[in-house]
């Protein structure tokens, strides 16, 4: 009997799942579970088995039909439900794999942030420059030897070019903004340069300057001492240098102390300890009096930074070409 209940379950399993409506299923419940079904009949023959067995098949024929009236509501269900019902809302989708900022982007965005807490806005410039923004109005005349420390990369000589610095922008604002004012850039420039581990021919500036009556070195110290302990940290050491730059007058060299190696030397900061990070001073006189502005009335001060070098000691990379050559690490 044993055989016949398990031939009975499959016969009718096998007839469930090739249904292809509600009727057939009922009309397959009724052959296997009427009161005339093939599984009734195997019930009512329970009494002709021997009583040591009796137990086993009532278990088995139980089971076959707890088995069969399942499956028949789980194939009704399914000619209930359409593709869209599938649907649920609440399981979790694929995720995007979308990448992340490059680590230029973010310290840019994170500079800006500090400087915009020391009540400077931000502003843009193009690229392509004249040689009238990108050096005359700064105190760079044709003749001016300072010229061949930039190597400039022209696209119409002499007059058409790629900015050598963000200095560029300065000389726009210097010319439509009224004072008071204070700006900070952030862009590209370009250089003829011999690439290294510390130098390449396209690198990110960034610029800062203020117009205003009553400005003094205090005032640029100030706000150098407080961006380089608001970012890279209370800890970290910074030294000022005399150096020269035609646009400022006086002029000062800010370095910070090279974390790569603990001042020890290496070939990042070049064995000296120290990493310039920035050049700085007040604007030229000669600059004001290009755009209108008296000397004697309004002072300025300006700085420059290679952003870089800042984005090299933020995220521990030893070689700046790291960024830009398509290293999937870092980009």
């Amino acid at each position: 009997m044993r055989e016949e209940i398990i031939n009975c379950k499959n016969q009718a399993l096998a007839q469930i799942m090739g249904s292809v409506d509600s009727n057939e299923l009922e009309r397959i419940r009724i052959a296997y579970l009427g009161k005339s079904g093939k599984l009734t009949s195997l019930i009512k023959n329970i009494k002709n088995v021997s009583e040591e067995d009796r137990g086993q098949i009532g278990i088995l024929i139980n089971q076959a039909k707890n088995t069969i009236i399942e499956e028949i509501a789980n194939r009704k269900n399914s000619f209930k439900i359409t593709p869209r019902e599938w649907f649920d809302p609440t399981v979790p989708g694929i995720r995007q794999k979308i990448g992340h900022l490059h680590p230029t982007s973010i310290v840019i965005s994170e500079m800006l942030s500090v400087f915009n807490n020391l009540g400077f806005s931000q502003m843009e410039g193009p690229e392509i420059e004249t040689d009238h923004y990108n050096f005359e109005l700064l105190n760079l005349p044709k003749d001016h030897p300072a010229r061949s420390l930039q190597d400039v990369l022209y696209i119409e000589e002499p007059e058409i070019l790629l900015r050598s610095h963000t200095s560029s922008v300065e000389s726009r604002c210097l010319e439509t903004i009224k004072p008071p004012f204070r700006v900070v850039v952030a862009g590209k420039c370009y250089r003829f340069e011999n690439v290294n581990a510390s130098n390449n021919a396209m690198f990110y500036q960034f610029q800062g300057f203020a117009l205003q009556k009553g400005l003094s070195m205090a005032d640029l110290k100030g706000t150098l001492y407080r961006f380089v302990k608001t970012y890279f940290g209370e800890e970290r050491k910074i030294r000022y240098r005399c150096k020269y730059y035609p646009e400022v007058e006086p002029c000062v060299g800010l370095d910070l102390d090279c974390k790569f190696c603990n001042q020890k030397g290496c070939s990042v900061c070049k064995g000296r300890g120290w990493i310039e990070m920035l050049g700085a001073g007040m604007i030229h006189p000669k600059i004001l009096k290009n755009f209108g502005h008296n000397p004697k009335e309004i002072s300025g001060f300006a700085f420059g930074m290679g952003l870089d070098r800042i984005v090299m000691d933020r995220f521990n990379i030893k070689d700046i070409r790291s960024l830009y050559n398509g290293d999937i690490k870092y980009i």
